[in-house]
């Protein structure tokens, strides 16, 4: 379980014990490691069909999902994951089954992603496959297939007005033309004390297309409050100051420094000129959980209805003049268990990423060399707290797909220290990363921005997979691809 459910559950022990205390839990890396949940591990079979020119017809999957010891957050995971196996692609048959089972595996729970990286793999490598197969540029394919404004998507609801995905893959294309010969990059020695044995590296480049939701999904209820309050005297045709508070909670993601803007720019005063009170309940309201990469989108919808609660108050006299407002996004509901129907989403955003590495076949090591990573925003409303946003997105997922294996035998975990788990350090990670932000416009989202931060994840390691057959002509289906699988497959092959 999560952090904060253990917590709130010992408080509310101590509560029905009369102590009335604040709550510290202090866990050692090691313990975190061994005690929190992780990524759900999945399994999945899949079938993808198309015409001999690219026209898929059909998709076929079954889907298991490791669970562990408690369901959480498991079924809607893995209803992100069902959404996620067909891609971001027309396809008019779909049969797809996906459970979520027991195990006495460590608890799988929220993480980056949300389902969407575990289903961006399988649909990807198959999209990767078929245009191998087929003989075709693999993002001709995808343009071919492309979700519009006018598909049903396979849950034959419709999707959110404002789709992205042919914007995402023609600015994708234009930077980075499957055509377009590999640049060279400079060689790599795995071993930094040896120099590098250039006839053992070999060059590819690969394509990943997704789509994620942005918001709480399948009926679970979503909303978001804020207040401001104008500041001024009462002969002032505009408030001098503004007081904001929102309960937001930054972890990282600059969403307090955001929501300052907004304010500022909705009553047209400079960013001084808002004073924040942040991530308390007591003054904000509830604003919802910093995730599902949702808080732009809605905080900053509950920030617009407040300045214009605030404005009628203003203009009706008062002095300072208060607004409240509670934003709700358009329902969702959970799909048909049967069927498949329903209206999940109230909003996606949009990615294309491109990736060059280069591996030595010799050892089996993989460098990333360049990412260009193309995101359809809406609006950017901080252009450098996104980029930093999508590039910290990557860097946690280079690890996900190259190094990050977790060990578990028995339920239990085998590696539960740094020296043993890998997380990717800074001469780890791709040597360049190239963002590309897009703006077009969400209908619903504040000044049309949608929520972008677990998106550059999604598509990583299909990417990466995808490169690594282009250097190698060997298709690696599970990650993350070490050294020794990597070896594994090429040797594989070469019997």
């Amino acid at each position: 379980m999560s952090l904060q459910i253990v917590m709130a559950v010992t408080a509310h022990k101590l509560h029905a014990l009369g102590i009335n205390r604040p709550v510290h839990c202090g866990w050692s890396r090691e313990e975190s490691i061994v005690g929190h949940h992780k990524r759900h591990r999945a399994t999945v079979t899949a079938r993808l069909g198309s015409t001999s020119d690219g026209v898929i017809t059909a998709v076929e999957a079954d889907v298991w999902l490791d669970a562990g010891a408690y369901n959480y957050t498991s079924n809607k995971v893995l209803g992100n994951l069902h959404l996620s196996v067909a891609g971001a692609y027309n396809v008019p048959n779909a049969r797809i089954d996906s459970r979520a089972i027991y195990t006495h595996s460590v608890p799988g729970g929220a993480f980056r992603g949300f389902g969407g990286p575990q289903g961006a793999f399988v649909a990807e490598s198959q999209m990767n496959k078929l245009a191998s197969k087929l003989g075709m540029d693999p993002m001709e394919l995808r343009q071919r297939n492309a979700l519009t404004d006018l598909s049903d998507g396979i849950t034959q609801s419709g999707l959110p007005e404002g789709v992205g995905v042919t914007r995402v893959i023609d600015a994708c294309v234009e930077r980075v033309p499957p055509s377009e010969d590999l640049p060279n990059h400079p060689p790599f020695a795995p071993i930094a004390s040896l120099p590098a044995e250039t006839t053992q590296l070999r060059q590819g480049r690969g394509y990943a297309v997704g789509m994620k939701n942005v918001g709480f999904s399948f009926g679970f209820p979503e909303a978001c409050e804020a207040d401001v309050v104008f500041h001024g005297d009462v002969d002032d045709e505009r408030p001098s100051r503004v007081e904001l508070f929102h309960s937001a909670a930054e972890v990282g993601q600059g969403v307090h420094t955001a929501l300052t803007q907004m304010v500022a720019d909705a009553v047209g005063l400079d960013f001084e000129c808002v004073e924040g009170s942040f991530s308390d309940t007591s003054t904000g309201g509830d604003s919802g959980s910093a995730s599902a990469s949702r808080l732009t989108f809605m905080a900053g919808n509950s920030v617009l209805g407040a300045v214009e609660e605030a404005e009628k108050t203003w203009a009706d006299g008062a002095r300072p003049a208060a607004g409240h407002f509670r934003y709700k996004p358009p329902a969702t509901e959970a799909l048909d268990p049967v069927t498949g129907e329903g209206q999940p989403n109230f909003c996606y955003g949009y990615m294309a990423q491109a990736v060059e590495l280069t591996v030595d076949i010799g050892t089996g090591h993989i460098r990333v060399d360049r990412v260009v990573s193309v995101h359809d925003v809406g609006r950017a409303i901080h252009p450098q707290m996104l980029r930093g946003q999508i590039e910290g997105a990557i860097a946690q997922a280079h690890g996900y797909t190259l190094s990050e294996q977790l060990v578990v035998e028995n339920g239990r975990i085998q590696n539960p220290r740094l020296s043993q788990y890998l997380i990717p350090g800074i001469g780890d990670v791709p040597g360049q990363v190239d963002c590309v932000i897009l703006e077009g416009a969400d209908p619903l989202g504040p000044w049309g921005a949608r929520g972008v931060s677990e998106m550059p994840y999604i598509t990583y390691a299909p990417a990466v997979t995808a490169a690594l057959h282009d250097a190698t002509g060997v298709w690696i289906n599970k990650f993350p691809l070490t050294p020794s699988l990597v070896l594994e497959h090429l040797a594989s092959v070469d019997s």
